[in-house]
């Protein structure tokens, strides 16, 4: 559903304009403090600025992934997973020109108030920037570790801008004070009426995001056995209860109409389409806003053409983490057919879980308007397979989408949930697991066991404690199963990765594509594509991939920042 939006300016005022990126180069703005912060419209124009930093659907936005093994960019890999990648002069990973906007509002908060704006409204906007400010914070703490915490803006003299790193639990507590005091001033969503004020950050965009951030240190601290794991742990599991106690959100469920007419329960694909935009789904908690049309929008995206021409193509290391419908994976389920010469590309994914064919094109999708989805082909999508989720046909042709990019969402948060009580108590209830994962599973349609003309309609399988023990599973990895599943390609499979400290496991391992399937020989693939024993498409060999686990979980500084600070001391092995 399409509503007004938002409307956050890029905000050409050189109050906002930022010359440096760098911690020692914080100009002063050229409209003077006097003259701008002088009501809570002044504050609230100030705030705006923040909305748009948030992650889009760019190429590094959506290819995150393709820094694990979701993903592959293309046939020449990339510098994380291939061991070629160097410290950099600099990057924009390393930056604090948003904190330095950050920091500007919340010191000139106090003497709008005192010019007698309203308290209480003023303080909103204080919240959102002290949310920011946690954002880009944990953003940065999780590729660098600790980083030089600074809280205030600072002209080219002030002592403090040749500062060392604080240390990574410094940098925590900040980003829980700064996400606390938003979660104590912000608005319930329930609270946001105006049809324009859809997007703003709400407390429980906060308290869901701590569970993102106290998930990802609780299980980096204890798989990388440093720290107090239990704290972390403690915290997300706290912050997602609350939200989930909230009432405030729940998952989307809503089914289309199809072209005659019937109901079809595609919600989970609709996630991510013009149909589950807007309030009326609940399930978002944070979302980057791009528009309407093109004469009501903040900006477009170029998905379509992020999506093609190998930008990003997922792989069958992802790909195989699909269960079938029974709930089992592959190697396990008795429905799974093995591939063979006479199957093709849609065969395989008969009886698999529905998210698979709602996140991954296979031939016969629907495509470009009302044409059939001819391809994968070896120009566009060379591993085989291609990324649905996002891709919208009526978009195809122009280039130009104006679907809003959900960026934090309730399934999220039951998933942080699942996986904190697993890891602070070594298992989980048949209570838990059924309001979080299986509550996930529900909303998928029944899934075709049988044939077209013996059909034999199913649910997807629970999951609980007896079905584990009974088919010899790991609970802990059918929780991490099916956050991969859930949020594939939703820019977090990497640093779960990272936090598991299983990045020196996969990351090393040859990428795959699909299996060389005969429609795919009949459809352009050449028959001396390389495949390995098993006749899967070979994106890039071990041989070309590593993993320093003592370099490889911390990213290097950029060296133009250590070459200005002598203080700034370099991560390990860079």
């Amino acid at each position: 559903m399409k509503r007004n939006i938002i409307y956050i300016g890029l905000l050409s005022l050189s109050l906002l304009s930022i010359n440096s990126c760098n911690t020692d180069r914080f100009p002063e703005t050229t409209i003077s403090d006097g003259n701008f912060w002088n009501s809570a419209s002044d504050v609230k124009l100030a705030a705006n600025f923040f909305y748009t930093t948030l992650p889009g659907l760019g190429t590094s936005d959506v290819t995150v992934d393709n820094w694990g093994t979701f993903a592959y960019p293309n046939d020449k890999g990339n510098s994380i997973s291939d061991g070629s990648r160097v410290a950099p002069a600099t990057t924009g990973d390393y930056s604090y020109s948003n904190i330095f906007q950050a920091n500007k509002l919340i010191e000139m908060a106090p003497q709008v108030i005192a010019k007698g704006a309203d308290a209480t409204e003023v303080n909103r906007y204080v919240g959102e920037a002290r949310f920011f400010r946690a954002w880009y914070y944990y953003n940065m703490l999780i590729r660098f570790g600790g980083v030089p915490i600074i809280t205030k803006t600072m002209q080219i003299n002030d002592p403090d801008i040749y500062k060392a790193r604080d240390s990574r639990e410094d940098v925590l507590k900040l980003i829980y004070e700064d996400l606390d005091y938003a979660i104590s001033v912000l608005r319930a969503p329930d609270q946001i009426q105006a049809a324009k004020e859809y997007g703003r950050i709400t407390n429980t965009a906060a308290l869901a995001f701590k569970s993102r951030v106290a998930l990802f240190e609780g299980t980096r601290a204890k798989f990388h056995n440093y720290g107090n794991y239990r704290e972390h742990l403690m915290l997300a599991k706290d912050a997602a209860e609350k939200v989930i106690k909230s009432g405030m959100h729940a998952l989307y469920s809503t089914p289309s109409k199809g072209d005659q007419g019937e109901t079809v329960n595609n919600a989970y694909y609709n996630l991510f389409q013009e149909e589950g935009e807007g309030r009326v789904n609940k399930e978002n908690i944070i979302v980057r806003l791009y528009g309407v049309n093109d004469a009501n929008n903040i900006s477009s995206s170029a998905v379509q053409r992020y999506l093609e021409g190998n930008n990003i193509v997922p792989t069958n290391n992802f790909v195989s983490q699909y269960l079938m419908v029974d709930g089992l994976p592959i190697d396990k389920s008795p429905l799974f057919q093995k591939p063979n010469a006479n199957m093709t590309h849609a065969e395989f994914f008969k009886g698999r879980d529905p998210r698979m064919g709602f996140s991954i094109f296979k031939r016969g999708d629907e495509y470009i308007s009302s044409t059939n989805y001819t391809i994968p082909n070896p120009t566009l999508q060379r591993s085989g397979y291609g990324i649905r989720k996002y891709a919208n046909k009526v978009a195809w042709a122009s280039q130009k989408s104006y679907i809003d990019r959900p960026i934090l969402r309730y399934a999220e948060v039951l998933l942080n949930y699942a996986e904190a009580v697993y890891e602070l108590n070594g298992s989980i209830s048949d209570a838990d697991l059924e309001i979080t994962v299986n509550a996930l599973r529900a909303r998928l349609p029944q899934v075709n066991i049988g044939t077209d003309t013996h059909p034999n309609f199913v649910n997807m399988a629970k999951l609980t404690n007896s079905f584990v023990t009974s088919n010899g599973l790991n609970m802990r990895d059918e929780i991490r199963r099916e956050r991969s599943i859930e949020l594939g390609f939703e820019g977090l499979s990497y640093w779960d990765l990272i936090r598991w400290k299983t990045a020196e496991i996969e990351l090393p391992k040859t990428l795959l594509g699909s299996y060389l399937f005969k429609d795919m020989l009949e459809g352009g693939w050449s028959k001396s594509t390389k495949v390995d024993a098993n006749n899967y498409i070979i994106l890039q060999d071990k041989s070309l991939r590593t993993f320093d686990p003592e370099k490889d979980y911390l990213w290097p500084l950029p060296l133009a920042e250590i070459a200005k600070n002598p203080k700034i001391e370099q991560n390990p092995k860079w």
